[in-house]
């Protein structure tokens, strides 16, 4: 496996890049309200099959989760879902999380992560901040706080890199606290850290000597 150390990268800017346009469920736009609402459609019709699902529109996930642009979009017509080109151009470039990427060429597409399906992502390990963060919800506190954070059902695990993505994380699963993640500590004990091309920090598990719970002051103002 080969190591990459720290440097200006995509992840960086990703952590600094603002939000920007009109904000609506993870999508930044200059568009109306109908737009944003198939764009939103479309946005978790990807996010289902590029991620958990391919084979129900007939793909196999390349290497790198990628699927050829052309197979994706006759797929989707076949199933009754017909989009443009433009549209799908659309959806990687304004959605706020950044969900998905076009390969250098534009022939190609993929979810940067969050794969349940089993597929080689070609990562690379690099080496992480010094501190990541991840947002849940109360309830699972107790949870996290014996057994650490794992990655169930996905690839990963998922860091973010600034408290304030943490917690709009953790507000989709309830009232929001964040855990505070050592990983300068991790990386130097041989633990593996890689980031996806949307800035998302990821890790196959994190134990809990490596955790801290944040106050849930900072989280509610």
């Amino acid at each position: 496996m080969r190591i990459i150390s720290q440097e200006p990268s995509r992840c960086d800017e990703r952590a600094r890049t603002p939000r920007r346009h009109n904000v609506y469920a993870g999508w930044y736009c200059a568009c109306t309200a109908v737009e944003r609402s198939r764009h939103i459609q479309l946005s978790q019709f990807l996010s289902k099959h590029l991620r958990h699902q391919p084979e129900r529109l007939g793909l196999t996930l390349a290497p790198g989760g990628w699927v050829e642009v052309d197979a994706l979009l006759t797929a989707m017509a076949a199933h009754g879902f017909t989009v443009t080109r433009a549209e799908l151009e659309q959806v990687v470039s304004h959605n706020d999380k950044q969900r998905f990427s076009f390969s250098e060429d534009g022939r190609r597409i993929r979810a940067n992560q969050g794969h349940s399906v089993a597929v080689d992502l070609q990562l690379e390990a690099r080496t992480p901040p010094v501190t990541l963060y991840h947002g849940t919800s109360e309830q699972a506190v107790a949870a996290i706080q014996a057994a650490g954070l794992s990655k169930m059902a996905r690839h990963h695990v998922h860091l973010s890199t600034n408290l304030a993505t943490a917690i709009r994380v953790g507000r989709r699963h309830g009232r929001p606290v964040v855990f505070a993640v050592d990983a300068a500590a991790m990386h130097r004990d041989g633990y593996h850290f890689f980031c996806s091309d949307n800035g998302v920090w990821l890790v196959e598990h994190v134990p809990p000597p490596y955790l801290r719970l944040m106050s849930a002051d900072p989280v509610e103002r």
